[in-house]
C-alpha cells in the first residue's frame, strides 16, 4: 500500500518518541524500518523535553525514534544492525569546538614532545631523529613546554633554552620545534643561518626574538617572530599535498577513537579549505568540519564571500563558518596581551599579534559574508578590546535591536577567554559572545598561571567557566589540539573538577556541574556554529551522531572519569570506530 508522511514531526506517541510516523491509505499506523537499533542502554538525549531513554532506533543517517526496548522494536526488520549497550552511556557524539585539523594530523608525523620532562630529553629526541633524516631534511617537534620541566635548562634565557645544545647535535640539520602553545617557536644555528638570521634582525611587529645578555640569538622566537623561520625541507609541492593528506588522514582517525563526530577547526588557509571540501564531496571526510578561514586580510577580503557559501556540503561534513584572527599570544610564552605587567616579568605586557585596524576590517568582512568572526585572545587586555570591537559592530549591524540583539543573532566568539578582568566577564552576556573555551587548558595552565598572574588575578579571571555562564554566555569545550592531547574525556574531567597533576584543585568554585560539561561538548558547541538544527542532541530528526562510552561519565566518581573509554564512534548511523573490533 502507499504511505504518506505525517508533516507534525517529532510525534509522541505515549513515551515513543519518532520520526517519521507513517499511515497506510486505511489511516493505520505503521513503521519504517530501522537501518540500526542501540537498545538495553542509557541513552542520555541532552534534550531537556525528552531526557534519558533506553532504546533508540535509526533510519538515512537520523534519529528515527526514541523510547524503551518494546517501543521500538516495531522498527526492527531483517535488515537492521542491532547493538546491545548493556547498560552502558550513549550521548549525542562529542563536538570539539575549538582545535586544529590538519595541525592534529601533521602533528602525529613529528616529534612528540609534549612529555618531555626536561630539555635533555628534547636534545636526545632530536640527535635520535637526525641518524634517521635526509641531509639537510627539517626536523620538525612540537609539544614541548618549560613549565612543565622539572628543572629550567642551565643556560636559560627569561626561562627559555638556549640553542647551543640542540645545535650541536643537529649541525646539518635545521631544527624547529614549536611550543606547546603554538604560540612560540624553537630554533637551532642551522635553521637560523637558512633564514639569514643574526643578533642584527629587527623584531617584527607583534614578535620577539629572544637574545641573551650579550646580544646572541636564544633560538626562541616568541608570536609573529616565528614567521622569520624559513629552514629548508625538502618536499616538493606534489609531497606537501600528499603529506595534507596524509595529515587528514591521521587526523579522522584520531577524532574517531575519541569520540568525536564533530570538529570545528580553529582557522585554515585557502588551499587546505578546498582539499577538505573536496574530501568532504569524495565521502572521505568521516567527521564533520566546521571550518574557520585563516590567512592575510586581503586574501579574506577578496574571497571570503565564495567560500562563505560552502555550507553543509557531503551531507554535513564540511561548512565554511568563520574567520579567525588573533589579537595576542599564549600565555605560556608570555605572549597574551594584558591590561597589567606580568607577575614573573614586570616589563612585559604581551603582544598585540594582529593590528587593531585590522581586526576593525575583519569586522566588516564579517558582517558582509555573514560568516561569524572569531577572534583568539587570552590576556584580559586582549579580551576587552576584543568585546569593544565586538561591541562597536553589533551597534552598527542592528540599531533596532541594539547590541545584545545584534550580538545573539550573529554568535560571534572569542577563543580561549582565559583571563579575562571581572569587569568584563558580564559582557559575555549582555553581549551575547560566545566564549569558546577548552576546559583541559585550566588543569594542564594551572600550575604555572599563578606565577605569570600573580594570586588576585587568577582567581578572578582564569578560566572562569561558572561565572560566564551565570552571565548567560554560551560557553563550548575542546581541546585545541595539538596543543593539548585530542581527548574529551581529560576535557571533561578538568572542567567538572579542576583537579591538577598534583590532586589539588584550581578554583573548584568555577567547576562546571557533569550535565553542563556535556551540554558544553555537545548542543552548546553546535549552537556555536549555527548547527543546533542536526547535531547536538539525539533529537528525532537530528543527525544519528553518537557515542557509546565503556562507564557513565555522568555519574562514575570523579577519580573514574579519566578511566572512561569510547567504545564507539557512530557518524550518520555508521559505526565508524569500535574499541571491540
Amino acid at each position: 500500500m502507499p504511505f504518506r508522511r505525517l508533516t507534525n514531526i517529532p510525534i509522541s506517541l505515549g513515551s515513543l518518541l519518532l520520526l517519521p510516523t507513517l499511515l497506510n491509505a486505511g489511516g493505520v499506523v505503521t513503521h519504517e524500518r530501522a537501518e540500526l537499533v542501540l537498545r538495553n542502554g542509557n541513552i542520555v538525549t541532552v534534550d531537556d523535553n525528552i531526557g534519558s531513554v533506553e532504546a533508540l532506533a535509526v533510519s538515512g543517517g537520523r534519529i528515527l525514534a526514541l523510547g524503551n526496548g518494546k517501543e521500538i522494536a516495531p522498527f526492527i526488520g531483517d535488515g537492521t544492525r542491532i547493538i546491545e549497550l548493556n547498560g552502558r552511556l550513549a550521548i549525542p557524539g562529542f563536538i570539539d569546538s575549538h582545535s586544529h585539523f590538519v595541525g592534529l594530523g601533521e602533528a602525529l608525523m613529528t616529534l612528540d614532545l609534549m612529555d618531555v620532562r626536561n630539555w635533555q630529553e628534547v636534545i636526545d629526541m632530536v640527535a635520535e631523529a637526525v641518524k634517521h633524516a635526509e641531509p639537510g631534511e627539517c626536523i620538525v617537534g612540537l609539544g614541548w613546554h618549560q613549565e612543565k620541566w622539572e628543572n629550567p635548562p642551565h643556560d636559560a634565557v627569561d626561562g627559555f633554552p638556549s640553542h647551543w645544545e640542540l645545535s650541536e647535535v643537529s649541525p646539518d640539520n635545521p631544527v624547529l620545534l614549536r611550543h606547546a602553545s603554538g604560540h612560540a617557536s624553537f630554533a637551532n644555528k642551522r635553521a637560523m643561518d637558512e633564514s639569514n638570521l643574526s643578533g642584527a634582525t629587527e623584531n617584527p611587529p607583534g614578535g620577539e626574538i629572544l637574545r641573551d645578555e650579550a646580544g646572541n640569538l636564544t633560538g626562541i622566537f616568541r608570536q609573529n617572530a616565528q614567521g622569520l623561520i624559513r629552514a629548508r625541507t625538502a618536499f616538493t609541492q606534489r609531497e606537501r599535498f600528499e603529506r595534507i593528506d596524509r595529515a587528514i588522514d591521521l587526523a579522522i582517525e584520531a577524532c574517531l577513537s575519541n569520540g568525536i563526530s564533530s570538529f570545528q577547526d580553529a582557522g585554515s588557509p585557502f588551499p587546505v579549505i578546498d582539499r577538505l571540501a573536496e574530501r568532504a564531496r569524495e565521502g572521505t571526510l568521516g567527521v564533520r568540519l566546521w571550518v574557520m578561514i585563516r590567512t592575510r586580510i586581503d586574501e579574506i577580503d577578496s574571497h571570503a564571500a565564495q567560500y562563505s557559501k560552502l555550507r553543509r556540503i557531503g551531507n554535513h561534513h564540511m561548512t565554511v563558518g568563520g574567520i579567525k584572527f588573533a589579537i595576542d599570544g599564549a600565555l605560556g610564552s608570555r605572549g597574551a596581551w594584558l591590561l597589567d605587567p606580568y607577575e614573573d616579568s614586570p616589563d612585559e605586557f604581551g603582544f598585540n599579534t594582529t593590528p587593531l585596524d585590522t581586526l576593525e576590517r575583519s569586522a566588516e568582512i564579517a558582517l558582509r559574508t555573514g560568516l561569524q568572526l572569531s577572534i583568539h585572545a587570552i590576556g584580559d587586555r586582549g579580551n576587552r578590546e576584543t568585546l569593544n570591537l565586538f561591541e562597536r559592530a553589533f551597534a552598527h549591524h542592528d540599531e533596532k535591536h541594539g547590541t545584545e540583539g545584534a550580538g545573539r543573532k550573529l554568535r560571534w566568539r572569542i577563543e580561549h577567554a582565559q583571563h579575562l578582568h571581572p569587569d568584563d566577564i558580564p559582557r559575555f552576556g549582555e553581549l551575547g559572545i560566545i566564549a569558546s573555551m577548552q576546559g583541559i587548558h585550566c588543569t594542564s595552565d594551572g600550575p604555572w598561571v599563578y606565577t605569570r598572574l600573580g594570586d588576585e588575578r587568577a582567581e578572578s579571571g582564569a578560566y572562569v567557566w561558572r561565572e560566564l555562564m551565570q552571565s548567560g554566555a554560551v560557553v563550548t569545550n575542546g581541546t585545541d589540539a595539538p596543543v593539548e592531547k585530542l581527548d574529551p574525556i581529560a576535557s571533561f574531567h578538568a572542567s567538572v573538577t579542576r583537579q591538577l597533576d598534583d590532586g589539588t584543585y584550581f578554583f573548584p568554585e568555577q567547576r562546571m556541574s557533569r550535565m553542563d560539561a556535556l551540554r558544553s561538548y555537545t548542543i552548546n558547541g553546535a549552537y556555536a556554529a549555527f548547527e543546533e538544527d542536526v547535531k547536538g542532541t539525539l533529537t528525532p530528526g537530528k543527525l544519528a551522531d553518537i557515542v557509546v562510552l565503556s562507564k557513565d561519565i555522568l555519574t562514575v566518581p570523579d577519580e573514574q572519569i579519566l578511566d572512561v573509554q569510547v567504545d564507539m564512534t557512530i557518524i550518520g548511523g555508521q559505526v565508524l570506530y569500535n574499541r571491540n573490533e
